[in-house]
């Protein structure tokens, strides 16, 4: 009994340090006075001049752009692209280059497609950070779905075929409803990385208006306030509700799987 009291120290240490940075964080985005480093009692009022901060808000505006379109352009090739490797085209090499995006530095990818795009003789804009986002996430997507498919009952499908189904009815009516926890699961961690995203927005975006991590950076360079912390702090919230929401989507569909 006291061995196992004694595990639970580093258990907790290690939240600690991972979360006491964001908890003072979220504590200091309700500081009543100007200092970001001296709480002065609680307000409300820097989440207030967020919504009257014009930067603020058009990067916001930009980011969601991005997120969705990123979202939408990941999410569906990310499915087909997990749906090719386990069901079509199993290689290990193949696997390895498809998911190869997520475990690339940001940095490397950047500038690879920064160089792309010139080659392409591309302009550089919201659209090109959406269509390098869509290549960052869609490694993610197709994991999470990849995953789901282990779990997918291939009965259903050769079911359908010998029904005289054809390979896209097959698709669409037997095995895409069994995806969709994992293709919801993937799009909502798609759509958070996409969110707060900086290293490949920022080499990708241009002249362009410039997206909400972008602006934050901008911000931060002559300081931190408590606007900032606020701006983080809802941030982090959409962050912590997207991954949670897939997470429990996740079980959901493992859950309906073993029934």
């Amino acid at each position: 009994m006291r061995r196992s009291k004694l595990l639970h120290i580093p258990f907790w240490a290690t939240i600690v340090f991972l979360y006491l940075p964001i908890a003072v964080l979220v504590a200091m985005s309700f500081n009543a006075g100007e200092s970001a480093y001296t709480f002065e009692g609680f307000s409300l009022k820097w989440y207030g001049a967020l919504a009257g901060d014009e930067r603020v808000l058009n990067g916001l505006v930009n980011t969601l752009i991005v997120a969705l379109g990123s979202t939408v352009i990941a999410t569906v090739l990310g499915t087909l692209l997990a749906v090719g490797l386990a069901r079509h085209t199993r290689s290990k090499l193949l696997d390895a280059v498809a998911l190869m995006p997520a475990v690339l530095p940001d940095l490397v990818l950047a500038i690879g497609l920064l160089m792309l795009f010139h080659m392409l003789r591309q302009t550089l804009g919201i659209h090109s950070v959406i269509l390098s986002h869509a290549v960052f996430s869609m490694a993610f997507v197709a994991a999470v779905v990849r995953t789901r498919l282990t779990g997918a009952d291939t009965s259903l499908e050769e079911a359908s075929r010998d029904l005289g189904a054809g390979p896209l009815t097959t698709f669409v009516k037997v095995t895409l409803p069994q995806l969709t926890p994992g293709i919801i699961a993937g799009a909502l961690l798609a759509f958070t990385l996409s969110l707060d995203e900086f290293v490949i927005a920022f080499f990708t975006i241009g002249n362009a208006d410039p997206t909400l991590p972008i602006v934050i950076y901008s911000m931060i360079r002559f300081g931190v306030t408590p606007e900032i912390n606020a701006l983080a702090s809802i941030l982090l919230l959409v962050s912590f509700t997207a991954v949670i929401a897939g997470q429990r989507l996740t079980k959901i569909g493992e859950a309906r799987a073993q029934d």
